[in-house]
């Protein structure tokens, strides 16, 4: 028997496993062959700590400390573009992510394949890309190296509560007086089966598209780049570079895939944006974003059964919040004073739910 179950092995769920694991043993269930294979397998691995809402850009702030002490971030930047007509959007962005106007020639210096049409751009080179798998791995070793177990392609079918512990089925039947809800895009499913009011969050997709480097530049150092308001974004990735119609289409939990018709609607926008055209697409795939109504992560116990601990809705915040997040639900499943401010803890309770 364990002292706490953990469901779910994204980033969300290692990592307070991680947490967890000096304190208490932990059991970690992931349905898939390995770990971080859904939405965490799958992320534009970024790092950037104004993006998001108030309590979420505090997890990410809270974070960094990690991330530096570990080594995980390395330079990248983000750049805002915005071509004559599209101004009001423009502005909002670069005050949401504290981006600093810069002269288009800086701006081509940067990224030379701009077209012409791009009348603006602000930068932030505060934005770093996360070295995401060495991030799990080391949270897994944290886990096994504390009498820990990971057990991958474990599907939870049934869960019951008895005699204060709850009963897991998933290939064998796991117990534990806690339970932690780490499920991403299956986090209601999971509270259902255990007889726990669910939250309402919602899966979205997100497609992305590999294509080569264009007009066989090396892209090595060009930040990642963006239409205002979110419409599309570009970054370079292995020696190529990444294009996503950054769509948030509510769908059920699932495999993703990418449609083929929202990617030709992505590679369009990019293209609005940029020089060179696009001649190949090499690979497409697609992750689902999970958010809560409020768009802000579910942190904590659920209010009607303490025992069950949410930790859920990261939305595309997931591995930038990862190290204080965890820590937050680590603190409230041990009974302790969380780190982070009282205050942005409340703003992530499941209470303001019920």
């Amino acid at each position: 028997m364990s002292d706490v179950i953990v469901i779910g092995g994204g980033i969300a769920g290692v990592a307070t496993a991680a947490r967890l694991a000096p304190h208490a043993h932990v059991t970690l269930l992931e349905s898939e062959a390995h770990l971080g294979y859904h939405a965490s397998g799958r992320s534009a691995a970024m790092f950037e700590e104004n993006y998001g809402a108030p309590a979420v850009c505090a997890l990410s702030r809270a974070s960094r400390v990690h991330f530096e002490t570990g080594d995980y971030l390395s330079p990248r930047g983000i750049m805002i573009l915005s071509r004559a007509h599209e101004t009001e959007a423009f502005e909002a962005d670069m005050q949401a992510l504290h981006c600093a106007e810069i002269d288009m020639d800086t701006a081509r210096q940067m990224v030379p394949i701009l077209a012409d049409t791009v009348t603006r751009a602000a930068y932030h080179a505060e934005a770093e890309d996360i070295d995401t798998d060495r991030l799990i791995q080391d949270f897994a070793r944290i886990i096994r190296a504390n009498g820990g177990v990971i057990q991958t392609g474990s599907t939870v079918s049934k869960i019951t509560r008895r005699d204060g512990k709850w009963q897991v089925m998933a290939d064998g039947t796991f117990s534990a007086p806690i339970l932690i809800n780490a499920a991403g895009a299956w986090a209601d499913h999971i509270a259902k089966l255990a007889g726990v009011a669910p939250i309402g969050l919602t899966p979205c997709r997100r497609s992305m598209a590999r294509m080569p480097a264009p007009g066989g530049h090396d892209v090595q150092r060009w930040p990642m780049f963006f239409g205002p308001g979110e419409t599309w974004y570009a970054k370079p990735d292995a020696g190529k570079l990444i294009v996503s119609p950054a769509e948030e289409d509510a769908t059920a939990p699932q495999d993703a895939w990418a449609d083929d018709m929202i990617i030709a609607e992505g590679i369009a926008r990019y293209q609005g944006f940029v020089s060179e055209p696009v001649n190949r697409v090499e690979t497409t795939w697609a992750g689902l974003r999970t958010f809560a109504p409020d768009r802000q992560l579910v942190l904590g116990p659920d209010p009607d059964q303490p025992s069950f601990i949410w930790c859920a809705g990261q939305g595309g915040y997931g591995f930038q919040t990862a190290p204080a997040a965890s820590q937050l639900v680590a603190d409230l499943t041990l009974g302790h004073v969380p780190a982070i401010d009282a205050e942005v803890a409340a703003a992530l309770h499941p209470k303001r739910f019920r």
